[in-house]
């Protein structure tokens, strides 16, 4: 390729204007593509979304002409560097998205890169068709992406890799040519080599290449065991030369096989053909098996592998002890039985339950018939996928560790014939026990590969060294063992420039002359496979990088400070899984589909920036406020990503220092102090209320907060529910004492709630008691006024911390500010008080998880409810979901024996607090709420009662849906005899 050209905005300016699609080369937008999940990072020179085939054909001349080059890119989470380059990043993920043809009869589906791997198999389940393998990302990786890397997954000893299904691709060439690869015969094969196209002339250099007998010894001599089923060194001309016409016995020639794994090198890929197996057997089981060594666990895999799983995963002691500090996860250890070396988790699938259940027991008897293992039990039903999340969130959770340290992405891929992996795996630990270093062991021992993490600290000279020092140590012994460098995550920039070791110089000159071939102006994903620089190169974490300690308002100490709290990013993406999958992380990623608004994007933007140039006040950058915005704080990523990296926690402090330095907008301290002036609007509140509900005073209430027109705005009521409680007289009840929380939201707007709750209590037997307080800051935490915030935590504290214990709990109404003692306070107050604030968030519970605890204590029981039948549909908080208590409130209703409660599987509502009310965000509110909401409550028949905790959810079911959502407490108080 021969020098760039100086493209300057005035040439990308001209690109942005020929394309339908859209075009960004601010600093922003090329900041969040300039990293991946890998430990690379490049500046791109801009980020495209293509609308059509038409827009790549303009992005593919453009990249010609001024020597530039594209990035295919589709989820991003490549592990090896694949999608981070100089070049332009273009982004199908939004647009290319489409499944297009099924055929059930000859099993096979054709998509677009774009297509989720999850979604694709709900859409095919329609069709008793399913696409086997299975990245650890399955619920955001899209198949493009899987085919550039030939992805393959836990279940890969049934269902092989993404290559074994690739039938047929649809793209671009370099040339700007399209072109259709698929199976061709002998005669096909002579045709194509004579076409006067760049297609032509692939099929001619292969033939010339692969025809000479020496060639195609020298490949099979030097390229990984046939016997290996992952193997992604280089690019598969290993495959191709065990094809017709090199090999009379061979399976036809489809160029497929050299595509998938070609880490989008070689073509553009529009449309993607893929064979799919018909749906796997209905009855799944996994035997989970504890072993007290790595060595032990690895041995006893090759006893798995006589029965026929679908899939047989390893979990080492460090994995296991990361999932003990994850909200999400820690009920996902429900099979361990204390803390082993290594856990074997062997899966069974078959088509009666009872033939699942004997080969499970025929495999734990040969274990022990081998006096392999002491632990073992075997996992069905729903409680397998609570198995399989845990051993998925291996990855994230290894970047959820305080401190520089980390386990590095950079031998994790190697694989070994599944005989050899015992032997391979103890001279792997001795290798890095030359350099006193420890690893992590984890997945799919089944296959050969574990991904294999060593500790290291990228940030110092000596990490950067020994980061390349293991990966060529481990190259040499890959290399004695015949395996492959990567099985499946591809070589991209990280394994690059060992290929020609692990193949050997002639072969390495055919890898490279198969990148002339097909790209010879380099436009496609350059410095990826060949070309590639030195690995230690372009890191995320360069050596010397400063790690500034800034001085915050909340504590971030267990993390280390608020720039190592955004390092547990690790860019895998579980932020972008969208409400197919279900969850509440990211619900502006949902509704929109922009990598902007990811949780990833936002701990992205505020790592990069909070290093840049020495300001007074580091987080004074627009372009982190910028990123932030649709944020809502949901706190979603604070349990569903497994790093836990809480972005709503990050969002606050920001807020707070970016306020100090630029002012707080007048709408943000209207908001921020609603409790202050609504006590004003409560002096009259019959008039206050005549004002926000008339059209006209209404509109200019509106206009001058700044709300949407479109929102009704909640009315006061007549009383505060805090001057009702200061006149309440406590009644003598039998079953003890408990103190309730008079929230802001409940003592303006939601008071006959707060009546109704006391009504529960004391009919249901508990002495309630008032104990004065103040707000719990909610609005000053959500809008960053984090001075103000701490100054009420520090007196709710020192004002209940004497009367609030386990036999005398706090009870909340309102999620959003009960969550407050339990999230907030503990990293708010001042040092003195956290030992308070911590026990007093033992005992902080909303009503529904106290109805829960006595229910579970036998001190209340279904006779005291009605016998009548309803149907609940219980929409629950964010911050509910964040902390793992929304089957609480499902427990609390479904009191009365003959009311069915389902929990509708929506993330988060979108109203979040102020945000839905806000002009600007209406719009993306009311989007999140279409994703799931209110199509569920729309479709309810009237008779079908809908419940929801928050009071913003509340409202946002109202404006959304003209439904009237009730507390649980109203629906269980009703529900008394």
């Amino acid at each position: 390729m021969t020098a760039k050209l100086n493209i300057n905005n005035r040439h990308l300016q001209k690109l942005q204007q020929s394309l339908k699609g859209e075009l960004h080369y601010d600093d922003v937008m090329k900041t969040l593509y300039s990293t991946d999940a890998s430990a690379y990072k490049e500046l791109p020179l801009a980020v495209a979304f293509p609308s059509d085939e038409e827009d790549i054909k303009i992005l593919i001349q453009f990249a010609n002409q001024y020597n530039t080059s594209l990035i295919p890119r589709t989820a991003g989470t490549s592990l090896a560097g694949q999608v981070v380059g100089s070049g332009i990043v273009v982004d199908v993920s939004r647009t290319f998205t489409k499944i297009l043809e099924v055929n059930k009869e000859e099993g096979w589906v054709k998509v677009q890169p774009g297509v989720i791997r999850d979604e694709l198999n709900k859409h095919l389940k329609d069709y008793d068709l399913f696409f086997g393998p299975e990245t650890s990302t399955a619920n955001r990786a899209m198949i493009g992406g899987m085919v550039g890397n030939n992805s393959c997954g836990s279940n890969s000893v049934m269902y092989g890799s993404t290559r074994d299904h690739l039938l047929e691709v649809r793209g671009f060439l370099s040339d700007g040519s399209e072109a259709i690869f698929n199976e061709v015969s002998s005669e096909e094969f002579k045709q194509k080599a004579q076409l006067d196209t760049l297609e032509g002339q692939l099929y001619k250099e292969v033939e010339e290449m692969l025809l000479p007998e020496d060639v195609r010894e020298e490949i099979a001599k030097e390229f990984p065991k046939p016997s290996i089923p992952r193997r992604n060194t280089g690019y598969a001309i290993d495959l191709l030369a065990l094809m017709q016409p090199f090999n009379p016995n061979g399976k036809p020639f489809n160029f497929c096989e050299l595509i998938a794994g070609s880490e989008g090198t070689l073509i553009f890929i529009t449309e993607i053909k893929l064979h799919c197996n018909p749906t796997p057997p209905k009855f799944k089981g996994v035997l989970c098996a504890q072993f007290d060594s790595i060595d032990e666990s690895l041995k006893a895999n090759l006893i798995s592998l006589k029965f026929d799983p679908t899939a047989v995963e390893l979990m080492d002691k460090y994995i296991l002890d990361c999932t003990k500090n994850s909200v999400e996860h820690r009920q996902n250890r429900f099979f361990l039985d204390g803390d082993p070396a290594a856990v074997l988790v062997t899966e069974i699938a078959r088509d009666t339950q009872e033939e699942m259940q004997q080969v499970a027991a025929d495999l734990e008897a040969a274990y022990k018939e081998a006096g392999m293992g002491h632990y073992f039990k075997l996992v069905e039903g729903a409680d397998v996928k609570r198995v399989w999340d845990l051993r998925k969130a291996g990855l994230g959770l290894l970047s959820n560790v305080p401190g520089d340290p980390k386990a590095a992405p950079v031998i994790e891929d190697t694989a070994v014939d599944v005989e050899d992996l015992p032997a391979y795996i103890e001279e792997f630990n001795i290798t890095l026990k030359k350099y006193d270093l420890t690893c992590v062991h984890y997945a799919h021992a089944g296959s050969g590969e574990l991904h294999l993490r060593p500790i290291l600290d990228l940030k110092t000279q000596d990490g950067n060294q020994m980061f390349k020092t293991i990966a060529d140590d481990i190259a040499h012994l890959v290399k004695k063992y015949r395996g492959s460098l990567s099985g499946e995550h591809g070589d991209g920039r990280l394994r690059g420039e060992f290929i020609e070791f692990m193949v050997g110089e002639k072969n390495f000159k055919l890898i490279e002359s198969v990148k002339r071939s097909w790209d010879g102006n380099n436009i496609f994903n350059p410095n990826k496979i060949v070309d590639t620089p030195p690995m230690n190169e372009s890191l995320r974490f360069m050596p010397g990088i400063e790690t500034p300690d800034i001085k915050t308002t909340l504590d971030f100490s267990d993390a280390q400070g608020y720039i190592r709290a955004t390092e547990f990013c690790n860019g895998a993406g579980a932020c972008r899984k969208t409400e197919v999958t279900g969850g509440t992380m990211c619900p502006s990623y949902m509704a929109t589909r922009n990598e902007k608004n990811t949780t990833r994007a936002r701990a992205n933007i505020l790592r990069e920036y909070l290093r840049a140039p020495y300001e007074i006040n580091r987080f004074n950058h627009k372009e982190i406020y910028e990123v932030m915005d649709l944020c809502l704080s949901c706190k979603g990523c604070k349990s569903e990503c497994p790093s836990n990296v809480d972005i709503a926690k990050l969002k606050a402090e920001f807020l707070h220092q970016y306020y100090k330095a630029n002012g707080a907008p007048l709408r943000t301290k209207l908001i921020a102090f609603f409790p202050k002036l609504t006590q004003l609007a409560m002096l009259t509140p019959g008039l206050f209320n005549l004002m926000i509900s008339n059209p006209l005073t209404g509109s200019i209430f509106k206009s001058f907060t700044g709300f949407a027109s479109e929102r009704s705005v909640p009315k006061v009521h007549k009383f505060t529910f805090k001057s009702w409680l200061n006149k309440y007289v406590t009644k003598a009840a039998p079953k003890g004492k408990v103190y309730i929380f008079c929230d802001e939201f409940t003592n303006f707007n939601d008071t006959k709630i707060g009546l109704k709750t006391i009504e529960l209590l004391e009919k249901l037997g508990y002495e309630v008691h008032y104990q004065p307080h103040v707000d719990s800051g909610r609005t000053f935490i959500s809008k960053g006024f984090l001075d103000e915030a701490k100054d009420l935590a520090c007196k709710n504290v020192d004002m209940l911390k004497d009367y609030i214990s386990e036999e005398t709990p706090l009870i909340g109404i309102e999620p959003s500010t009960i969550m407050a003692f339990r999230d907030e306070y503990p990293d708010l107050v001042h040092p003195h008080l956290k030992p308070a604030a911590n026990k007093l968030a033992k005992h902080a519970l909303m009503i529904d998880e106290f109805i829960a605890n006595e229910l579970k204590a036998g001190r209340i029981s279904e006779d005291q409810f009605t016998d009548e039948e309803k149907l609940i549909k219980l929409h629950t908080h964010c911050q509910q979901k964040a902390t793992g208590t929304q089957v609480t409130g499902k427990q609390m209703l479904s009191l009365p024996k003959n009311y069915k409660v389902q929990i509708i599987p929506t993330g988060c509502c979108g109203m979040a607090g102020s945000f839905g009310y806000e002009k600007e965000h209406y719009e993306v509110s009311m989007q999140v709420g279409e994703l799931v909401l209110f199509p569920t409550v729309r479709a309810l028949d009237k008779d079908v009662i809908v419940a929801a905790s928050g009071t913003s959810c509340r409202h946002q079911i109202k404006d959304g849906t003209d439904r009237d959502a009730l507390h649980p407490v109203e629906i269980l108080l009703d529900a008394i005899k």
